[in-house]
């Protein structure tokens, strides 16, 4: 197994000292891949234009020549990999190499996503920067530099390069993605040259399609030195930059909006007051990238002013509805609200909403409400009055849904002005930052100047959850000692584990949805509370955006196109999808489930960007995550139509221009339709794309990110339930957690961060690829452990050296019968070890194939070699144990398979192609049992010596009769009984007397009233029995328990391990006997009759003396 201590010592990346083991495997592993390329043995074809199978059905085809096809999200151009992506794709690689091993077609393509604003954002930003500073940014001084008048530097140098120096792209920009937020930087040019961009070609990424030839060979290259298994003939970029894609997306937006899945309406977009139109990325100076964010803006009437707000507010407002409102992301929580809070600094105003309404709020707010159908008029809004924050404290509303009707409004230091609406509803149950000011308050409510009964009312149980309980937000705050409000960097802390922990595995304690989950539970809450008028829908900006005319924007409703995800028979189809669908854990179908309950319309159009254009509408493109939704079906015909040109500025080798690609060309090749007669693509050419599109789909596997459950593969699902009948729909999708490096969240700001390249670099592809199979396989976070990933390097690099010298010197092993304990032991390990590994593979569990097949079989060696050192290993085993090593690991390990499949095996064609080891014979339960017996005994005997020892060297040493020295020439006697003690038996026949096989329970007070009939009950030893046997029912089933004979002889299995155990605890005589018939020889030892009464079968008694050298 991986060494124990990595999870306890995980800290940040280590430091190799010496690198040639890992130098060893680099120029191994290069050489596989070399041999793979020449080979081409990941290009894999359909086999639909064989003789004899044009005229066979798709499912008849893949019966004979049975397929698998695996999928994993294409990666956005705008940098290199990390690996957070190389864990995700592992998944899907380990699986084409399993798949391939079961004689399957394993086809696994890959491609890369152009689409979306972020590239063309930060071209904009280098032209603006270009403008600014030159073309070789001389232009830019250092504030810092420049207060201190010094000469302007250069900017800042790039963090050293960890890739190998080449003349290609694929040596550059190896760092990971281009964006800002994780360095501090503030201009673009600054963030490429942190990520390894040369300076002097910095400014061609002006030019937004340079990216998309920059960086899709990176991709390729550090995929490559992975050891991939990717046909990379089916990889291309998306945008209309590609003909081909360009037209395949262009079929879908119109069969969908044909399907009336696209319709147009209102939609909350970014919007410019002053300039009176949307404001998309290209039209700001500030805050490019970011969009609306939805609330739900609660309304709390007002039943008495405090008595500073009054005199200011009563007169002004008199006979209106006077509203405090406050924007939520969690109405669920509603219920638990103990009190408002409001900034004490913070300008507030009573709006005028309409002519009845007034409502309590910040004037940004009131601003972005007036964009989205709230006031009267729209875009007008008009103050009443305006107010302190500090003047509103004390004042009595209505706490809408809550268990306290009404609450009071207490201050908040931390409330923003800059964010939702100023008014901050408060549940000190489920929000940490609620509950540590609330606390606070308490404490001191005269240096706040509150009246102590205001925050009086007590925390609420609203959610309850697996890791926090009921109450989440005090629980948080005590394990992460927040000691108050001030304790900000805790408090974010907490509140992001709060909100996770409760929307993905919270349940609803109160309320119309007690009992639901919280993920289904939230929308329904929203919409009651909007229904009955006592909230109402309100979004604002992410965050402060500003417009070129300097304007702040607002989120405001304008007409859009939008996918109608949510209307109930989409919804329907979606979810018998679903239903239907692998996902591997029910947490990830659960997370399906909850995501078709929220998600609605989603706007499906941008005017900014990269992308294709939406066809009806040419001044729209269509947005990244539209495009993106059942592209797996584009990989079934890309090599023919692109043939490995991403761009595909090329034809292809089918000699098909994308301009003939029409609707209905694509209605045959992935559809159901009559080929049409207007064509120009002969019929022939498309069926053989109609035909390779029918025998890969559906794909058998996606593997993603979890956080990608809420959009992409959702929305993956939805379209792929719109356009494709059921034999077509996604067999199986899994979802993982994020990945952790040495136990912490990765962060280029804290130095804990890795890309693939430079993983694969330190470690090697091999080491890397192992360290990720052992990181985790559910839904949980999983955990990259750099010190697991060092130790795999020595353990690959010895397994070879290991190999090589026996299969060299495989003249001096053991030849002839196979028939010793050990030998029948070891082959039966390597049966056993090769089943429970082809079953973890076949559940997607590469952490158990991990241990079956890599960590445990090689334990399984150690045993062997060390058992037979007195007689020596047999070569056939030996050499089925590496040849099925090789095997085992191929999928994960796929460059030491390879080098040790040929060059110590001596085999010519690669292990990639090789077939799944079959067990010489069926595994033998008995042996299995008995190994694992003389395991158990040696453990047994080890701990008895100890505690003899122990007694003849400390406080009871002057009571111990013969002293015992476990240094000196030793003998270990063992007494192996065949029956069972008497008083046990009659256990047993009184527990089977009353047991009920049909339920598997019993009558405890039957058993009771036998064993005490039988006079048993008094003795102490026989109720310990009775439970330690009832708990061996529970785990081995009634009649493996009843059955207490052992499926082995204990005396010949001792006596055939008798030198193993002489060797291993260093024993000069092991002497075993049966006490029922080997009395005659031990009955002259004077062995104490205590001895002998502890023995049971399978459970031998032992005695320890030294004798004569």
């Amino acid at each position: 197994m991986p060494p124990k201590d990595a999870a306890k010592d995980a800290g940040g990346p280590i430091q190799l000292e010496n690198t040639a083991k890992r130098d060893f495997l680099q120029k191994l592993e290069k050489e596989s891949q070399e041999f793979w390329a020449q080979q081409n043995v990941f290009d894999v074809n359909a086999p639909t234009q064989d003789d004899g199978l044009v005229d066979m059905t798709p499912d008849e085809v893949r019966a004979k020549y049975p397929k698998w096809f695996g999928t994993f999200p294409y990666a956005y151009m705008n940098g290199s990999l990390h690996l957070g992506h190389a864990f995700s794709l592992s998944k899907v690689e380990f699986a084409a190499g399993y798949e391939r091993m079961q004689g399957k077609r394993a086809l696994f393509p890959w491609a890369f996503h152009c689409t979306g604003m972020p590239i063309r954002a930060a071209a904009d930003k280098l032209v603006r920067e270009i403008e600014l500073f030159g073309e070789d940014f001389s232009g830019y001084k250092d504030p810092a530099d420049e207060a201190e008048e010094e000469a302007a530097p250069q900017p800042p140098a790039p963090t050293e390069n960890t890739s190998s120096a080449t003349k290609t792209n694929a040596a550059k920009a190896t760092k990971g993605k281009l964006a800002g937020k994780d360095t501090g930087l503030k201009y673009q040019f600054q963030i490429m040259l942190n990520s390894g961009v040369p300076k002097d070609e910095i400014k061609k990424f002006a030019d937004a399609n340079y990216w998309l030839s920059y960086f899709p060979p990176i991709a390729k290259a550090d995929c490559t030195a992975f050891g991939s298994r990717i046909d990379w003939r089916r990889a291309f970029i998306t945008t209309d930059a590609n003909p081909y894609y360009d037209s395949f997306v262009r079929w879908q937006m119109n069969k969908l909006r044909a399907m009336n899945k696209i319709k147009f309406g209102e939609r909350y977009t970014i919007y410019s007051p002053k300039d009176g139109q949307p404001c998309m990325d290209h039209d700001r100076s500030d805050g490019e990238g970011l969009g609306p964010q939805e609330y739900t803006g609660l309304k709390m009437e007002l039943v008495q002013w405090g008595a500073l707000a009054a005199p200011e507010l009563d007169a002004k407002l008199q006979g209106k509805n006077v509203y405090f409102v406050a924007a939520t992301l969690r109405p669920e929580t509603m219920y638990g609200q103990t009190n408002c809070y409001v900034g004490p600094t913070i300008d507030y105003g009573a709006f005028q909403i309409n002519d009845t309404d007034v409502y309590i709020c910040t004037e940004r707010a009131a601003r972005n409400m007036a964009f989205q159908g709230t006031t009267k008029e729209r875009g007008q809004v008009h103050a009443l009055a305006t107010v302190k924050g500090s003047q509103l404290i004390g004042t009595k509303i209505k706490a809408p849904f809550g268990l306290y009707p009404e609450v009071y409004v207490l201050p908040m230091e931390s409330v923003l002005a800059t964010k939702g609406t100023g008014v901050v509803t408060s549940v000190p149950s489920d929000s940490p930052d609620d509950y540590a000011t609330l606390m606070d308050l308490r404490k001191k409510a005269e240096y706040f100047k509150i009246d102590p009964q205001w925050a009086a009312f007590e925390p609420i149980p609203v959610i309850r959850t697996p890791a926090y309980g009921d109450m989440t937000a005090e629980t948080l705050v005590k394990q992460l000692k927040i000691q108050s409000a001030k304790d900000k960097n805790q408090l974010a802390e907490a509140k992001e584990l709060a909100y996770k922990e409760g929307f993905y595995n919270g349940t609803m304690l109160v309320g119309t949805y007690k009992g639901q989950p919280v993920q289904e539970a939230k929308n329904k809450v929203r919409d009651e509370m909007i229904k009955a008028n006592l909230a109402f829908a309100y979004a604002e900006p992410e965050g402060k955006i500003i417009s070129r005319s300097a304007d702040e924007c607002v989120v405001a409703l304008c007409d859009q196109w939008y996918m109608d995800y949510g209307e109930e028979s989409w919804k329907a189809q979606a979810s018998k999808l679903v239903a239907q669908m692998n996902t591997f854990s029910p947490e990830v179908k659960n997370a399906f489930e909850g995501t078709l309950d929220w998600l609605k319309q989603w706007a499906c159009a941008r005017s900014y960007g990269l992308g294709s254009k939406l066809p009806w509408d040419p001044q729209y493109l269509v947005e990244s995550l539209s495009d993106s939704t059942i592209y797996m079906s584009y990989y079934t015909v890309a090599h023919h139509l692109q043939g490995g040109v991403p761009n595909g500025s090329k034809v292809g080798p089918i000699g098909i221009k994308a301009e003939e690609l029409t609707d209905e060309i694509w209605d045959y090749i992935l559809g159901d339709a009559a080929f049409p007669t207007d064509t120009t693509v002969p019929k022939e050419k498309a069926e053989v794309l109609r035909r390779e599109f029918r025998y890969f789909y559906p794909f058998d596997l996606r593997s993603s990110g979890k956080d990608l459950i809420p959009n992409h593969l959702t929305f993956c699902v939805y379209v792929h339930s719109a356009l494709f009948p059921e034999h077509r729909w996604p067999q199986a999708i899994r979802a993982n957690g994020h990945l952790m490096l040495n136990g912490k969240k990765m962060s280029k700001s804290t130095g804990n961060s890795l890309s693939l390249r430079q993983s694969v670099e330190k470690f090697g592809a091999d080491a890397t690829r192992l360290s990720l199979a052992d990181a985790g396989d559910g839904i949980e976070d999983a955990n990259f452990e750099e010190k697991t990933a060092n130790a795999n390097i020595l353990r690959l690099h010895t397994l070879i050296e290991w190999c090589a010298e026996v299969v060299a010197n495989k003249d001096k092993l053991r030849s002839g019968a196979k028939d010793s304990f050990w030998d029948k032991s070891f082959e039966n390990q390597i049966n056993n070890l090769t089943q429970l590994t082809n079953e973890a593979y076949a559940k997607a569990l590469y952490k158990d194939a991990t241990k079956f097949g890599f960590y445990e079989l090689q334990t399984a060696r150690d045993l062997y070699r060390e058992a037979t050192s007195d007689i020596g290993m047999h070569v056939d085993l030996v050499l089925r144990w590496i040849r099925t090593q090789a095997l085992l690991i191929t999928p994960i390990a796929p460059h030491f398979a390879e080098h040790v499949w040929r060059n110590s095996l001596g085999e010519t064609t690669s292990i990639q192609t090789a077939r799944w080891p079959e067990p010489s014979a069926p595994v033998d339960n008995s042996i299995t049992e008995a190994l694992a017996y003389v395991s158990g005994t040696v453990k047994t005997v080890r701990d008895a010596e100890i505690l003899l020892t122990k007694k003849s060297k400390g406080k009871q040493a002057a009571a111990t009769p013969v002293k015992y020295n476990e240094r000196a020439p030793k003998e270990c006697r063992m007494f192996v009984a065949k029956n069972f003690p008497e008083w046990q038996d009659k256990c047993v026949s009184v527990v089977q007397a009353h047991y009920d096989t049909a339920t598997g329970s019993f009558d405890d007070k039957a058993i009771r009233e036998q064993l005490a009939k039988d006079g048993m009950l008094k003795d102490k030893k026989v109720m310990n029995f009775i439970v330690t046997f009832k708990k061996r029912i529970a785990d081995f089933g009634a009649q493996t328990a009843f059955n207490r004979l052992l499926p082995f002889n204990e005396v010949e299995t001792l006596r055939a391990a008798s030198g193993y155990f002489k060797k291993s605890m260093n024993f000069q005589q092991i002497t075993i006997y049966s006490i029922e018939d080997d009395k005659a020889q031990y009955e002259a030892l004077d062995v104490d009759p205590k001895v002998l009464e502890t023995a049971e079968p399978g459970q031998p008694s032992f005695t320890f003396l030294n004798i004569e050298a």
